[in-house]
Formats: structure tokens, C-alpha cells, sequence
């Protein structure tokens, strides 16, 4: 068995020195030389010309969202309702993005009613109803001290008179600029 062993050893050492590298090493190993690229001249600048001047407008939101709200500032509701109807979503986002252009600005949310129902409970539909607008436009970013929720229930009609397309009139919130 010893005889064995040292027969497997030779055979390894002879397997081993076989595979030797034939690379000297007191010889230098080749290398590619390559001159470095220089990069491109950049042209000379001429202190002298005139710089053009841009021809990009300056863009004014703020103003750009004045005009668009100029006119679109009355939520109306349903009759006992404090619902936010889909038809004015539009008009709070825009409203939304002029209040986030601009966090110097803040609204008045004046909740109204028609002349139906108690002193009271229309103050308290009013206020419910300006704050749902205010809710509305905090979802959209708007920090809530831009935005005040105040009622005036029934005091304060848009239109004089008794009857549905009066009472319609009536039931709304007013986004007043503070």
C-alpha cells in the first residue's frame, strides 16, 4: 500500500510539472502602446459678439390660473345635500392647482342655502357644504390654512324668490379669493 501511495504521488508531480508555463519571467511580457487622443478643440469664444437673446416666453401660472378661475367660482348642491356633484370636480382642481402654484393665496368657502328649513339647520347645511368643497381641495394638495369654510345658510341668496330654479340658484358655495 505504501508502494501504491508513492507510485500516485510521482504521477501527480509529473502531471504538475508537465502543465509548467513556458513564459519567462526576467522577460518583459509585450504591451500595446497606443498614443493618447486628444479631445476636440473647442472653438474660441468671441467675448465681443452679442449674446443672443432667447426667444422662450416667461410663463406667468399665477396669472394663467387668475384668468382660468376668473369666472368658475360657484359649487352648487342638491337640495338637502352637501355632496360635491362630479359636474364641479373640474372646477376644484383647477382651483387646486392655482392654490398649490401659489401658497401665498388662500380662498373664503361660503357655504349657502335656500330659504327653506330653519335659521340653524341651514347654517349648519351651509357650513357642511363649504367645508366638503374645502375637503375636496385639501385632497388635491391645497394646505388646509388656504382654506376657510364659513356659512351663511339662508341670509345671504343669490336669487330673490320662491320657487325651484330660485331655490337651485341658492345652493351653492361661492370660492372667494381672501
Amino acid at each position: 500500500m505504501k508502494l501504491t501511495h508513492h507510485a500516485l504521488a510521482l504521477i501527480a508531480a509529473a502531471a504538475l510539472a508537465g502543465c509548467g508555463s513556458t513564459v519567462k519571467l526576467d522577460e518583459p511580457a509585450p504591451v500595446e502602446t497606443r498614443q493618447p487622443v486628444a479631445p476636440p478643440a473647442a472653438p474660441a469664444q468671441n467675448t465681443t459678439a452679442p449674446v443672443a437673446e432667447s426667444k422662450v416666453a416667461t410663463v406667468d401660472l399665477n396669472a394663467q390660473y387668475t384668468e382660468q378661475v376668473r369666472d368658475k367660482r360657484v359649487v352648487y348642491f342638491d337640495y338637502d345635500s352637501d355632496t360635491v356633484k362630479e359636474e364641479y370636480r373640474p372646477l376644484i382642481d383647477l382651483h387646486a392647482k392655482r392654490l398649490n402654484n401659489d401658497k401665498k393665496l388662500a380662498l373664503s368657502l361660503e357655504g349657502h342655502t335656500d330659504e327653506r328649513g330653519g335659521r340653524e339647520y341651514n347654517l349648519a347645511l351651509g357650513q357642511r357644504r363649504a367645508e366638503a368643497v374645502a375637503k375636496s381641495l385639501t385632497l388635491l394638495g391645497v394646505d388646509a390654512a388656504q382654506v376657510e369654510a364659513v356659512s351663511f345658510g339662508k341670509e345671504r341668496p343669490a336669487v330673490q324668490g320662491s320657487g325651484e330654479e330660485a331655490w337651485a340658484k341658492n345652493r351653492r358655495v361661492e370660492l372667494k379669493d381672501k
